[in-house]
């Protein structure tokens, strides 16, 4: 059990990935510098470089605001769900899956402030005794917006670094550079693993656990709703906020298994992250595949039900017209892909389980353009019908937050245990028990 302590901490402390890390990171630093400019050029001449019109005033920024936003939900969710229900397979996935919800969460928080067009004025947005008495507009789906990524991130924040603490007073212990000692010592916040320290810590893991669950449902509903409280074709639906849930556990569990299977193999780490790990992730991608597919077929079904013209109108554009191509691309990444995940040898396999994931995250990003731009483009006016081509700043923005994501999170993996060190030795011991009883 030792080992496994000195594994974990020794990939912070000596880090065996110098290379293929530091070029990752030159990587992830040259998107985030293109977010930088992409940001300086839209608040120097703002939204018009971007593609949005009229109709389509819509596009981009909230395609991706929810695409990110979804991604972040299954790593609270994986970890908080599991935790309450005692699944012991969290323990080497919890740590980079929460880790990976911060930082693309953040991704989604940063396109409010871009698509707000005056973003030194987003303090608007929060209810503070100003002496005009100006209150927000709270049934601004903006503010709606603010209110989910702050409760969110400030909720997966405390509840990330809960977990962490026992872990990080285990680096301490190890450090040999003062540097490193200072460092954890700080963070550690004085963690000694006394029996009042662990009941305390247990009490509040849990607690944060138990408020998680129910926000992972309700934060991603209430993104539904900035769809589903409209009128356009195609949006206002009230199985939105089951359909927008399933298929943010979809693609976030698809970025999970990308992450576990990249990081299993950068550091070696086949011991913890093991082939059953792999096939519980497959087993899970599949269920919420196939939930998510049911969404699609519920969703047709909802429209020839209904009869309304301009539903069914808006249905067969996105069979048949301009942006087919989201759709039946939506439908082929998503879930023919998917269907390998049947066979244990597909799921156990980290080489298949990898592009099979790729494309579920590929096939989410259509289904959010797809909902976005097909029912934005043609609305009930034929007079103001036109079509939505991103530009280059709709692209360089997108990118670029793929470096905002890459870069904490690369840094994350450098300075702290990937995995949980004190749940991994916990299982082992219980596991040496029942070997010996």
């Amino acid at each position: 059990m030792g080992g496994i302590a000195d594994q974990l901490t020794g990939i912070p402390l000596h880090f065996p990935a110098e290379r293929r890390w530091l070029i990752a990171m030159l990587f992830a630093s040259a998107l985030l510098l293109l977010l930088l400019v992409s940001a300086v050029e839209l608040f120097t001449r703002g939204v018009g470089i971007w593609g949005i019109n009229t109709p389509v005033n819509w596009a981009f920024a909230i395609h991706n605001y929810v695409w990110w936003l979804g991604i972040g939900h299954a790593g609270t969710l994986i970890s908080a769900l599991l935790l309450l229900t005692g699944s012991e397979w969290r323990n080497s996935l919890n740590r980079f899956a929460e880790t990976m919800t911060l930082f693309a969460v953040v991704c989604a928080g940063i396109y409010p402030l871009l698509h707000l067009g005056r973003p030194w004025y987003v303090y608007w947005m929060f209810p503070y005794p100003a002496t005009m008495g100006v209150w927000p507009q709270f049934r601004s789906p903006l503010e709606w917006d603010i209110w989910a990524v702050m409760t969110y991130l400030i909720v997966s924040l405390a509840f990330w670094y809960t977990g962490l603490i026992p872990d990080l007073a285990a680096a301490r212990d190890r450090a040999t550079r003062r540097g490193w000692q200072i460092f954890f010592g700080i963070t550690a916040l004085g963690w000694r693993g006394s029996a009042k320290h662990w009941s305390r810590w247990s009490q509040t893991y849990r607690l944060m656990a138990g408020l998680a669950v129910p926000l992972v449902v309700s934060v991603h509903s209430e993104v539904s709703l900035l769809f589903a409280a409209g009128q356009i074709p195609g949006w206002h639906s009230t199985i939105f906020p089951p359909y927008f849930v399933l298929g943010a556990a979809f693609s976030g569990f698809a970025v999970v298994s990308i992450i576990a299977v990249t990081l299993r193999s950068w550091f070696g780490l086949e011991n913890l992250v093991t082939d059953d790990h792999l096939d519980l992730l497959g087993k899970v991608l599949l269920a919420t595949g196939l939930m998510t597919a049911y969404g699609y077929v519920f969703e047709v079904f909802d429209v020839f039900y209904s009869g309304n013209e301009h539903e069914l109108q808006t249905l067969a554009d996105r069979f048949t017209g301009a942006y087919a191509w989201t759709y039946w691309g939506a439908v082929i990444f998503n879930f023919i892909p998917l269907q390998a995940l049947w066979w244990q040898t597909v799921r156990r396999t980290g080489w298949v389980l990898l592009p099979i994931s790729v494309s579920v995250a590929v096939g989410m990003w259509l289904e959010r353009y797809m909902i976005l731009v097909s029912s934005l483009y043609r609305d009930f006016l034929v007079s103001s019908w036109s079509h939505f081509t991103p530009t280059f700043w709709d692209w360089s923005t997108y990118f670029g937050t793929i470096g905002l994501f890459l870069v904490p999170f690369l840094i994350a993996i450098r300075i702290i245990p990937m995995i949980s060190i004190f749940e991994t030795k916990e299982l082992l011991h219980e596991e040496q028990e029942e070997q010996h009883g």
